[in-house]
């Protein structure tokens, strides 16, 4: 999608309406800050004016900054790539995702899927368990013992619960003459 460019009366426009809202500002702060009244906060030394100007302009520079993550994850959540974003902003799609990581809706993880460890002639089945956000396991050993991960205890990896159903499986393996 192809960008237009604001013509320089937009921006002349833009740029007396961002000084027509920073003043009130500037003078609010000022005057707070000096105890001279607003009208007269321009009677003083210039570099403290300027320096009371340049804060005023980091408040408004950081509230863009806000306003503008919140635009981009806006227009993740409906869908818009890093690559669409950073051409808005005038970047490359890595210029974007690092600008604004986490800009884009990830769709929620579909629950892991299950499956089953066959060892020493027994059987576990490795499942996922929401209310624990982990891993257990259930299983049979070869000698008729069924077996299943502990109480409340549940694995972060599926590879941890297959190596604890793997050794419950070792332990009830059938010894053949």
């Amino acid at each position: 999608m192809t960008r237009t460019q604001a013509t320089d009366t937009e921006v002349a426009a833009l740029e007396k309406a961002l000084y027509d809202a920073l003043t009130p500002l500037a003078s609010a702060m000022r005057a707070r800050e000096t105890g001279l009244p607003e009208q007269r906060m321009w009677d003083a030394d210039p570099v403290d004016v300027t320096l009371s100007i340049l804060h005023c302009w980091k408040l408004v520079d950081e509230t863009v900054e806000r306003l503008t993550a919140n635009a981009a994850r806006t227009a993740g959540s409906y869908g818009a790539s890093y690559e669409q974003m950073g051409a808005a902003w005038g970047m490359t799609r890595q210029g974007a995702r690092k600008k604004w990581p986490g800009a884009l809706s990830r769709p929620t993880a579909a629950e892991p899927e299950p499956s089953t460890v066959v060892l020493f002639g027994g059987f576990a089945e490795l499942y996922w368990e929401p209310s624990l956000s982990g891993w257990r396991w259930t299983g049979q050993g070869a000698d008729g013992t069924r077996g299943e991960t502990d109480g409340s205890l549940s694995f972060d990896a599926k590879e941890e619960a297959a190596a604890h159903a793997g050794a419950f499986l070792k332990e009830h393996l059938v010894e053949r003459p």
